[in-house]
């Protein structure tokens, strides 16, 4: 079996069909031809992701779709970009970066979240409907608030939202992409050294080399807004195809029951030979993981096709990853995503969607899935 696999447009929220049924551990060929594996239940999830026997370092895993690796291809992670590597190292800058996403730093963010999205409302409302959802609210709030968080001028959304997108896109130039985010970067670090402000990377110039905190900033950037955005937007879409209402606790179970990471991620490769659910993975071999089929294992979940907003153990998911490598803002993600959705429906409770639900267009292709527009419309006065 080789992905991307693409999602059927009638029931666009599920696992495509050829994942399902898969042995908890399947054969897997990765997109340079290796064969590796496909972990498709949570118990061999949780045992890929906690088991210190299973790195995360890029230069000895191969990926299941193209995709470009900071430093380049079969080469160590650049100083500073955490998110490929390994106790001790990635323990280091964890600690710092913990420090920095603090459950109070968090929560007074909270205001700011409500007041980001009330403005962008309040924008929908007086340009009337129909409006694309992507781009007139769940692409501003998430950009928003991480470039407050990290310092980085909003008035350069428009690049780095571009050079993010091409990062997960197949197709595009990842590697120019990854230049530019760099570049930009550098220098908004060296700018920061001289004049500091309160945010996220003046706060780690004291600890971190300005390689170190470029890498640091590129993957909160990219990560901060390309998922949050498709997850807020993949979400109302979800609802409104559903026919339910947004309920407060709704937000755990769409992160299970969408599950935006869908091409194989995220993997680990073996340091030594382990057994997984019954099968020898050899050192050296990587193991992708299908979060859509894992997030609907009927061993954990009890009917877990169905939506259930009020499901008891929604949060047993594994959306924001587990183990030492668990996702950092998982916390900021879960308050933008709650704000953003109860804002939504509260100001527009009439909210629809504009076009037939077969014809809204999917991200297949990304390393994130979502949709590309989202054209909504709602009852007016006039």
């Amino acid at each position: 079996m080789r992905l991307p696999i693409e999602r059927n447009q009638e029931c666009p929220f599920d696992p495509p069909a050829r994942l399902r049924g898969l042995p908890p551990m399947a054969r897997l060929e990765m997109a340079d031809g290796h064969l590796g594996w496909l972990a498709t239940t949570m118990a061999a999830a949780r045992t890929v992701l906690g088991d210190p026997r299973f790195s995360a370092r890029q230069e000895l895993k191969h990926t299941a779709v193209h995709v470009v690796r900071p430093g380049g291809p079969a080469r160590p992670a650049p100083p500073g970009f955490f998110a490929a590597t390994d106790p001790p190292e990635h323990t280091r800058y964890r600690r710092l970066l913990t420090g920095q996403f603090t459950v109070r730093r968090m929560r007074l963010l909270e205001p700011r979240i409500e007041q980001i999205a009330a403005d962008h409302l309040d924008a929908m409302a007086k340009a009337g409907p129909p409006v694309d959802l992507v781009t007139a609210y769940a692409l501003p709030i998430p950009s928003l608030v991480i470039c407050e968080l990290l310092g980085v001028p909003y008035t350069d959304h428009d690049f780095f939202q571009d050079r993010s997108a091409a990062l997960v896109t197949p197709g595009r130039d990842g590697a120019q992409a990854t230049a530019d985010l760099t570049a930009y970067l550098g220098e908004l670090v060296r700018r920061k050294r001289v004049e500091p402000g309160d945010d996220l990377i003046s706060g780690l110039t004291g600890e971190l080399t300005d390689e170190e905190l470029t890498y640091v900033a590129l993957i909160l950037l990219v990560a901060g807004h390309e998922t949050t955005a498709n997850m807020l937007a993949l979400g109302v879409f979800a609802l409104l195809k559903e026919g339910l209402p947004f309920e407060e606790g709704a937000v755990e179970e769409l992160l299970r029951w969408l599950s935006i990471l869908h091409q194989g991620a995220p993997s680990r490769a073996a340091l030594e030979d382990v057994e997984v659910a019954g099968e020898l993975v050899r050192k050296g071999e990587t193991v992708a993981l299908s979060l859509p089929v894992i997030n609907r294992d009927s061993a954990v979940f009890e009917d877990p096709d169905a939506l259930r907003p009020d499901r008891p153990d929604a949060r047993r998911h594994l959306a924001f990853g587990h183990g030492v490598h668990q996702c950092l803002g998982q916390q900021l993600a879960r308050n933008e995503l709650r704000i953003g959705y109860r804002a939504l429906f509260e100001r527009f409770p009439g909210l629809r969607l504009a076009v037939p639900a077969t014809e809204v267009p999917l991200k297949h292709d990304a390393s994130v899935y979502g949709v590309r527009c989202l054209p909504v419309t709602w009852p007016t006065a006039d």
